[in-house]
């Protein structure tokens, strides 16, 4: 079982995000749930999806101690940081977590915004680029199933500039 959280302020796009890893994760032949949360004030507010990911059956739809939490802003860094488990990844966007919280486990560090505002000419995808930052990083789900879902899951007419935003993310990570 893979517990993940993808956290950061409305209009960041983390509950798309949460969407489309769980459409790759089902497209990868796993049994998912996926949950969200938001703040009442829609953009600004705080923002939270969970995703759980396993080859057995999931007993629990909320993620207990996160496997990989992905942290937009530093108010989610915080606040959700200590439901890592130990040895977990901390995935944080230095543009919007100026300091990043302790954690017994690995921390990335990948410039997000700022790489979807180089290759996409928009922020907007940074969304898209942390899900190929996060699965780069911690093998969610295969690299098919996560390109095929964004494709599926994005506005019509941006699925080519999304799988930019998606390489982005990967190479930002490295093999």
């Amino acid at each position: 079982m893979t517990q993940i959280m993808l956290t950061g302020s409305g209009g960041q796009g983390m509950i798309l995000a949460g969407i489309i890893l769980a459409k790759a994760g089902i497209l990868d032949g796993l049994n998912v749930t996926q949950t969200q949360s938001y703040g009442p004030e829609a953009r600004g507010g705080a923002s939270r999806a969970e995703v759980i990911l396993d080859t057995d059956e999931i007993d629990f739809p909320k993620v207990v101690a996160a496997d990989v939490i992905l942290a937009m802003t530093q108010e989610a860094a915080d606040k959700f940081s200590p439901k890592l488990r130990a040895g977990g990844t901390l995935i944080v966007d230095p543009a919007g977590v100026h300091t990043v919280p302790a954690v017994d486990g690995k921390v990335h560090v990948v410039e997000i915004t700022k790489l979807a505002k180089e290759v996409t000419g928009r922020t907007v995808s940074a969304n898209i680029v942390a899900l190929g930052a996060m699965n780069q990083a911690c093998s969610l789900v295969s690299p098919a199933a996560l390109a095929a879902a964004v494709a599926d899951s994005v506005p019509k007419g941006t699925e080519a500039v999304n799988q930019k935003a998606l390489a982005a993310g990967i190479a930002a990570i490295g093999a």
